[in-house]
């Protein structure tokens, strides 16, 4: 299935959708105010698993809510009333499959805290396998199909047209979010390697996100990232420090990378 260059533009948003954009911006500043006060640790940083995933769904609103916010406004446009309830609706859909998506971020994370606690050399295989898979799954066909599902949505929305109910507008949002995960675990998974709470990382691998979905050289740009993670994954073998999120080092959740 090819990606069309028409891909949903964050120039094209309904004043409603604008406001996912507002509630990124407040995730943003939470996430910020968290890192300042957390630091750099690796791992789960010290959070159990209930506190992980609220930090995670913060995280997750932050990178993901401005991508997604195109294809809600295509969404609104073309299959609800306009109505502001119906756009939330779909936002929470969205954010529930995220959520559920950081179980197994956590089980990523805690072994990648207890490897860094003592186990260096553990610690850099580690790492090379997150960017390997990363860069391999960036250049499968899996990954182009999920990717062209919200760069060319035409058919996807016909299908999500389709739902009838109550909860429809939900279950628009729970379904579009899975094919989300399933094209941008592999970026997410780079974050344990940079560290959950490695602002500067957040920043560039949401960028990249929003440039995979809404740039008209998204899909080049996907394998671009595809080919840059496989060359991390053989240059932390001689630069473990490319991997700041599995060893304990570094002075703050803001730092470099």
């Amino acid at each position: 299935e090819a990606a069309s260059p028409a891909a949903p533009s964050l120039w094209q948003l309904t004043p409603r959708a604008s406001l996912l954009l507002v509630a990124a911006a407040g995730a943003w500043a939470g996430v910020v105010l968290l890192a300042r006060d957390m630091g750099s640790m690796p791992g789960t940083m010290g959070l159990g698993a209930g506190s992980f995933v609220a930090v995670w769904v913060l995280m997750m609103a932050a990178m993901m809510l401005p991508a997604v916010a195109p294809f809600a406004s295509l969404y609104s446009r073309t299959f609800t009333d306009g109505r502001g309830s119906r756009l939330g609706a779909f936002a929470s859909g969205y954010l529930i499959v995220w959520t559920l998506a950081a179980l197994p971020a956590y089980g990523l994370a805690w072994l990648a805290g207890r490897l860094a606690g003592g186990h260096s050399a553990a610690a850099t295989v580690l790492a090379v396998a997150i960017f390997a898979a990363c860069g391999a799954y960036q250049l499968t066909p899996v990954k182009d199909r999920c990717l062209a599902r919200c760069r060319s949505p035409l058919g996807f929305m016909l299908k999500l047209g389709a739902y009838r109910g109550r909860t429809r507008v939900l279950r628009a949002g729970l379904y579009h979010g899975t094919f989300c995960v399933a094209c941008c675990w592999a970026l997410m998974a780079v974050l344990v390697a940079f560290g959950l709470m490695n602002v500067i990382a957040m920043v560039i691998l949401a960028g990249a996100v929003l440039a995979e979905k809404t740039w008209a050289r998204g899909t080049g740009f996907s394998r671009a990232l595809g080919v840059a993670a496989l060359g991390l994954a053989v240059a932390v073998v001689f630069e473990p420090g490319l991997a700041p999120g599995l060893h304990y080092a570094g002075t703050g959740g803001m730092g470099g990378m």
